[in-house]
């Protein structure tokens, strides 16, 4: 509760129904609506799990791109995530965002789940702790949190309706653990209903859950607010504990709806009071409210670049070195790899921000081995499905002259509402952005060719277009391949012509797009392929490269294509040919590091082949100076494993619903390392190396629920960065988390770190302290307490089914 609660009810007093009622749905697809009577400013709501991207999705609205959610859990750190938290809300304060929604904190349930990048961990304990301490960074700054997507929002396809069957004990240790330290112990304001259904309820209608569990057993005191479009009853929705509907659609079903139900008694006007009292309560929070004291000022500092190239660092994980890594500054490198030349720093979806510049790994190791170092690119394999976007070097605005291309939105009869320069082919708009009167956007720009050749380009989006490639013109259809907006926004179809052209000559490019309704939810723009080789002679010129380096630094891993919001994985392997240029740069250089740019597990069939492998996740904005600064011993690779990585992806969990709608969470709380087989597991939970060595001299502990103390040395010749990680076991329980911390020590130094075990596990039970759960150095008996491992329903706790 805020220190003015009396206050906030003598505003809520001034509020006739239909006013109360009004502020319960969104202004439109980002904003709130305020109330000037009262001083209540229009409240402010961001997408921003890896950033804050503000109300437009546009190239020219830059926000810090950070490294995606799974690498922060990689650094086994909450104060890192407490200052990616403050970070964050200095971003939203800069931009006007009072409401972030993030952090996402459903579990790696499988790593097919297409927004494994988005989430933090397989373990709920670990997943509880970064959040928590994401939480209070972004809250810090005076920015609401929003814990999302409560609860068994854990896959993709089908998302906005499937059945998730979880029984009791499973749903509240593994899933909704993490919603319930974020709300009890960090304090969060705000928790997002997910789209889909619990036990056959669904989630923005679970009575049970929102207002039984959350609202009630939790003392949450903050704002429930609806996944977008995911409030679809005025009653249900009402009564269960909905606060917010997001976005402010024509289509609502609250607004004059639930004033109905209010006076015709199906609602009562307390529950209404209630949802506004919770909503006044967080404009409080966040400064929204005239009157009461807002939170003093934050900005974005600006040494931000060098905060996110330290996060990325601190959450990179080197799963194998036979002592390649750190490359020396002389070192004669071939740099290859798809993900070298058309880096991944973000996955897609709602997650997707506009960074300024994103830092290639071709910087990067330029930057770090120095202005003389040989560095030879070569893509080697093209697994990309969809064309890149048209460098902006090659576009030129043809009214300005600018960088970039020029688009004119027109009305129904052809008059023109808005001109304007862009300096990028392709264009988003997520409920802002384009008048609303617009039926058709015409993209246009000069191309300038920088080599002579076949040029390939695409049109991308969804409806009616008209491409225009020199004098050539097509008119095309565009349908959607799922049924998921977000899907088509992020992956729309495309069509591709082809174009011979000289250098040097510029040569018009149009598309011109008609629709018939208003731009909310759209995305359409223009591919584009330089002439190239085929991919066999590709992939030879990069292994004959690679053959006379001093070092193979191979990049490979997925892209926005395979790891998005709207769809799940079908597979974990490589996209296109990758395993095999990894096997053939091994096989004619024993000195190939593979740098895997990915958010999720991917199958690795050659990683006993290869020298060294770093994962660098999906880095964020500088993750070409992290990779470069970590591959050179600038940097020590600071990450564990927050997930494990399968052998094989045969026998993974399934994200995929069945025939009738249902995903039965069969294994219960058997996910992750509680599920795979030791003989399945290619780097345990918990696994990665460093640039110096450890030695574990001891453990004691105080009891269930309390500290342990463990004391390691660092016997190599380098500083280095530990994650002390203790787990415990019983006779009735396999090995589970049981707390972890950093240790920091310089070469010979002994250090002795605190690790806060967790409060569920209650004696008598072992405890084992070690590098990762596979490689436990230590073990010491818990004997006080006298119930087990397993947490049984307190009296008085409601059953969730």
């Amino acid at each position: 509760m805020t220190d003015h609660e009396a206050e906030l009810r003598r505003r809520l007093e001034r509020l006739s129904l239909k006013e109360k009622v009004g502020l319960l749905t969104g202004a439109g697809f980002w904003t709130l609506r305020p109330a000037e009577k009262i001083g209540l400013a229009p409240l402010v709501l961001s997408d921003g799990p890896s950033g804050v991207r503000g109300t437009t999705w546009d190239e020219r609205d830059h926000s810090l791109l950070f490294p995606c959610p799974t690498a922060l859990a990689a650094t086994w750190d909450p104060d890192a995530a407490f200052e990616a938290g403050r970070l964050n809300g200095a971003q939203a304060r800069d931009k006007g965002v009072h409401v972030q929604l993030a952090p996402t904190v459903n579990l790696h349930r499988t790593p097919l789940g297409g927004r494994h990048f988005e989430n933090y961990s397989e373990d709920p304990l670990l997943t509880s702790r970064i959040a928590a301490g994401f939480v209070r960074g972004v809250q810090s700054a005076g920015v609401a949190a929003t814990v999302k997507h409560f609860v068994g929002n854990d896959s993709e396809t089908a998302r906005m309706s499937y059945d998730a069957l979880i029984d009791d004990r499973t749903l509240r240790e593994l899933y909704l653990r993490p919603f319930e330290e974020t709300v009890r112990h960090a304090g969060a304001w705000a928790v997002m209903a997910a789209y889909n259904q619990v036990n056959g309820v669904t989630m923005t209608e679970h009575r049970e859950l929102i207002t039984g569990l959350l609202k009630g057993e939790w003392g949450f005191d903050g704002v429930v607010v609806s996944d977008w479009t995911a409030l679809r009853s005025t009653v249900p929705a009402a009564e269960a504990g909905m606060d917010l509907e997001m976005p402010g659609l024509p289509t609502s079903p609250w607004r004059d709806n639930l004033v109905r139900a209010v006076r015709e008694g199906e609602v009562a006007e307390e529950l209404i009071d209630d949802k506004v009292l919770r909503l006044l309560r967080l404009a409080a929070r966040v400064g929204a409210l005239d009157g009461l004291p807002g939170p003093p000022p934050v900005t974005t500092p600006p040494d931000a670049r060098r905060r996110l190239r330290d996060l990325a660092s601190l959450g990179m994980v080197l799963l194998r070195n036979d002592g390649t890594l750190p490359l020396r500054a002389d070192t004669r490198v071939a740099l290859i790899g798809p993900n070298a030349v058309r880096f991944a720093a973000q996955g897609g979806g709602s997650a997707h921000v506009e960074p300024a510049h994103v830092v290639t790994p071709a910087e990067g190791l330029r930057r770090a081995l120095g202005g003389d170092a040989q560095i030879t690119v070569h893509a080697g394999v093209h697994p990309h499905g969809r064309l890149a976007p048209p460098p902006l070097a090659l576009m030129t605005d043809p009214e300005t002259g600018e960088p970039g291309a020029r688009a004119d939105y027109l009305d129904a009869d052809g008059g023109l509402l808005l001109s304007e320069h862009r300096r990028a082919a392709t264009l988003r708009f997520l409920g802002e952005g384009a008048p609303m009167a617009t039926r058709q956007i015409v993209l246009r720009t000069r191309f300038t060719p920088d080599r002579d050749g076949v040029h390939s380009f695409a049109a991308t989006g969804i409806g009616d277009f008209e491409f225009r490639v020199g004098t050539d013109v097509t008119s095309l259809t565009l349908v959607p391949e799922g049924e998921d907006a977000v899907e088509s926004l992020m992956k729309p179809p495309e069509h591709r012509v082809t174009a011979e052209l000289p250098a040097g000559t510029p040569v018009p490019v149009e598309l011109r797009h008609t629709f018939a309704y208003p731009p909310l939810v759209l995305t359409f723009g223009i591919g584009y392929r330089e002439p190239h080789l085929s991919e066999d002679a590709e992939l030879a010129a990069a292994v004959e490269a690679a053959r006379f380096a001093g070092a193979a630094i191979v990049v490979v891993g997925t892209n926005d294509e395979v790891e998005s919001e709207g769809y799940d994985r079908t597979t974990l392997a490589l996209p296109g040919r990758q395993d095999e240029l990894v096997a053939a740069v091994a096989a004619v250089n024993p000195r190939t590091v593979v740098v895997v740019n990915a958010g999720a597990p991917v199958l690795m069939p050659w990683r006993n082949e290869v020298a060294a492998i770093l994962w660098s996740w999906l880095p964020g904005q500088e993750g070409g100076d992290a990779i470069a600064g970590v591959l050179t011993g600038l940097a020590e690779p600071g990450g564990r494993l927050p997930t494990t990585f399968p052998v094989t992806e045969t026998g993974v969990l399934s994200p995929v619903p069945g025939p009738d709608g249902t995903l039965e969470y069969a294994e219960g709380t058997a996910i992750g390392y509680r599920y795979y087989a030791p003989e399945d597991v290619a780097y345990p939970f918990g696994h990665g190396l460093g640039y110096t060595t450890w030695e574990y001299e001891s453990v004691t502990a105080s009891g269930p629920g309390g500290t342990a103390e463990v004391t390691v040395r660092n016997t190599g010749d380098r500083a280095g960065r530990e994650v002390v990680q203790c787990y415990a076991s019983a006779p009735s329980l396999p090995l589970r988390l049981a707390g972890f911390a950093v240790a920091d020590a310089a070469p010979g130094e002994t250090v002795t770190v605190t690790v806060p075990l967790d409060e569920r596990l209650t004696g008598p039970y072992r405890l084992h302290a070690g590098r990762s759960i596979a490689d436990l150095r230590l073990a010491t008996e818990i004997r006080q307490g006298t119930r087990g491992l397993l947490r049984r329903r307190a009296p008085g706790e409601r059953s969730l089914r």
